[in-house]
């Protein structure tokens, strides 16, 4: 049994029990308490820290209520087995940074939009070929290998991105990296941190994060029914803009031929770049598709990024970006001493599933697969809410923002959803700023659920919401 030795103010406005409570939960969440571990009796933990008994039963109240903590007969109390956290890992506006942590219990049915389904991850054949890499190459994939990365894979991603999304480039100016926060990371150095960044607001909050820790100037742009707003980007000092316009994140909206030309005229006269981060344009459900901003660019202004944590697995962690000839001269001149991040094993194995036909015959299987989990989506939130809402972003994607027509607020909606089971996350952390006001929205994820636990979801979501 281990100790518990918070800091207690007894001169404090707030209870004693909610400081008790409310450090345990803060160290459930931090790890430091693992799950299934047994909590201190009440007796002890109250003489060990000089407060009443009834002080500690009410903070263990409060945490079973809350579904941190379950009593178990005869056994005691004991931490819930916790997946991952509503807001674990997430950067959230200054408003929900100053707010009291609410705590959220265990839920059966998780609606996150960065999880996949992995029942039908090729497990056997991408076993076979992490071995044939292994035992084939004796050995030479376990040295540091090209810092941007296997030119084997390079060459096949070059293919795959002019077949696929009509991307024009040679496997040289392709840089592979441990995920997009990673590049862009990377493209701080290469484009140099003197340039002003405008960022899609509400828009992706991990890039946000990245720029802002390399002490880069932002500037958040709004978003029109196209994407992002061309008139307040050209006002502003930025040189470099991050869009995701063919899936916008979160709002889902792809932009149009026009808006794309706009951008690329910007680009071309103030002698900027654009960063087309294209997380999931495999996923497209209505409409033909439209080219990537790469593949419209003739002045070398589009700096692309791809990943395959949405059409492989997200553990893979292998993202890359396609340089402009400008650019990729300078990463080799200068930033080439930074070693390559993507395990060569990693690498050779996912050229081999390329180069064999693999990953073509996985991406139409899922998109047939999440085609029918969006469809189940669509008419479970039809049948179930009944105009009560608004879909945005519903064609393409694995996920969908709800508009809910409903007097409560965002963070209660999150509240009365975990209460049944269910998880479904906030739009506000995606803004930059303080949100305006308006329908409460809700992001909803369905790539690692089945189709059964959509439906069920809903229904939840139509009860306890009372819709």
């Amino acid at each position: 049994m281990f100790e518990i030795t918070p800091t207690l103010d007894h001169n404090s406005k707030k209870p004693l029990y909610i400081q008790l409570s409310d450090y345990i939960k803060k160290e459930i969440t931090a790890g430091s308490i693992q799950s299934k571990e047994k909590l201190p009796s009440k007796r002890k933990l109250s003489q060990y820290l000089d407060v009443s008994v009834n002080t500690v039963q009410a903070a263990y109240d409060q945490l079973c209520a809350e579904g941190y903590v379950e009593s178990k007969q005869r056994k005691g109390l004991f931490v819930t087995s916790m997946k991952d956290d509503l807001f674990a890992n997430q950067t959230y506006s200054q408003e929900w940074q100053t707010k009291d942590k609410q705590v959220y219990s265990v839920a059966d049915i998780d609606f996150n939009s960065g999880t996949v389904d992995l029942k039908h991850f090729p497990y056997t054949a991408w076993r076979k070929l992490t071995m044939q890499s292994l035992y084939e190459d004796q050995g030479e994939l376990l040295y540091t290998g090209d810092p941007q990365g296997e030119f084997p894979l390079r060459n096949e991603i070059a293919k795959y991105l002019y077949e696929s999304r009509g991307v024009r480039c040679s496997a040289d100016q392709i840089v592979i990296g441990a995920g997009t926060q990673v590049l862009m990371g990377l493209l701080c150095l290469i484009i140099g941190k003197e340039s002003t960044y405008a960022l899609e607001n509400p828009g992706f909050h991990r890039t946000r994060a990245v720029l802002e820790h390399q002490s880069i100037k932002t500037i958040p742009i709004p978003l029109d029914d196209d994407g992002i707003e061309i008139k307040p980007l050209k006002v502003s000092d930025a040189r470099v803009v991050y869009v995701t316009p063919s899936h916008q994140f979160p709002y889902g909206m792809v932009m149009p031929i026009d808006r794309r030309m706009e951008l690329l005229k910007w680009a071309e006269q103030i002698d900027g770049y654009i960063i087309e981060d294209d997380y999931d344009g495999e996923y497209r459900y209505k409409g033909k598709p439209i080219p990537s901003l790469q593949g419209l660019d003739t002045n070398g202004r589009v700096i692309y990024l791809g990943t395959f944590s949405k059409s492989l697995i997200p553990s893979i962690r292998i993202s890359y970006m396609v340089l402009p000839p400008s650019l990729i001269q300078k990463y080799q001149d200068r930033f080439t001493i930074y070693k390559q991040t993507v395990s060569r094993l990693h690498q050779d194995t996912l050229f081999r599933f390329m180069n064999e036909g693999h990953w073509q015959r996985h991406l139409n299987k899922m998109r047939t697969l999440y085609r029918k989990k969006q469809k189940s989506l669509m008419t479970a939130i039809h049948h179930n809410f009944r105009g009560q809402v608004n879909v945005i972003g519903e064609k393409s994607g694995l996920h969908i923002v709800l508009e809910i027509k409903k007097n409560l607020s965002e963070e209660e909606l999150i509240k009365r959803a975990i209460k049944v089971g269910v998880k479904v996350y906030p739009i506000s952390i995606y803004y930059e700023g303080k949100k305006k006001s308006d329908d409460p929205k809700i992001l909803l994820g369905f790539g690692g659920l089945s189709e059964k636990e959509i439906e069920e979801g809903i229904r939840l979501l139509k009860e306890v919401w009372r819709i």
